[in-house]
């Protein structure tokens, strides 16, 4: 053989296995580099993915339950305002014997009393609201045995 035809077979002409599969078998572990490296990724992103819905799925059950407790503290808040209204809490005082005070006595760091003390006295009986008042088909004997004293405005026999 020639100069030439060594050449030829030592540059991968020649129809031998030797040459052309070494290349390919120097390929091999790249493309499995690739492919694990395309295998990882994707494993990765489904574990991603899975881990932001369930976190989706807490946020819209902890959005249900921050508003069944804003309702619930809505409630809450118009009841105190409820109770607390001067209206609701003038008529608890009164339903458990509470008299308005009269005027205020204050004692001074020295000891002495400025202003007048004084018992407080009980008011009279409010008078009835407008709607108490418009069914006139009662009869004025009981509403003149309701109240001791007779008022003005509580005499409609004088009226007929």
């Amino acid at each position: 053989m020639t100069k030439r035809g060594l050449l030829r077979g030592a540059a991968g002409g020649g129809t031998g296995a030797g040459p052309g599969t070494a290349g390919q078998a120097a390929r091999m572990p790249f493309v499995l580099l690739v492919v694990a490296l395309l295998g990882g990724g994707l494993i990765s992103l489904l574990l991603l993915n899975s881990a932001l819905n369930q976190g989706s799925f807490q946020l819209s059950k902890l959005k249900k339950e921050t508003t069944v407790l804003r309702d619930e503290q809505q409630e809450l808040q118009r009841d105190v305002d409820g109770y607390s209204a001067p209206d609701a809490l003038q008529r608890r005082a009164h339903e458990l014997g509470l008299v308005p005070g009269g005027s205020p006595v204050f004692i001074g760091p020295d000891g002495k009393v400025a202003g007048t003390p004084a018992a407080a006295e009980t008011p009279p009986p409010p008078s009835a609201p407008p709607v108490a008042q418009a069914p006139a088909a009662s009869p004025a004997p009981p509403a003149a045995a309701a109240s001791p004293t007779p008022s003005p405005a509580g005499s409609p026999s004088s009226g007929r």
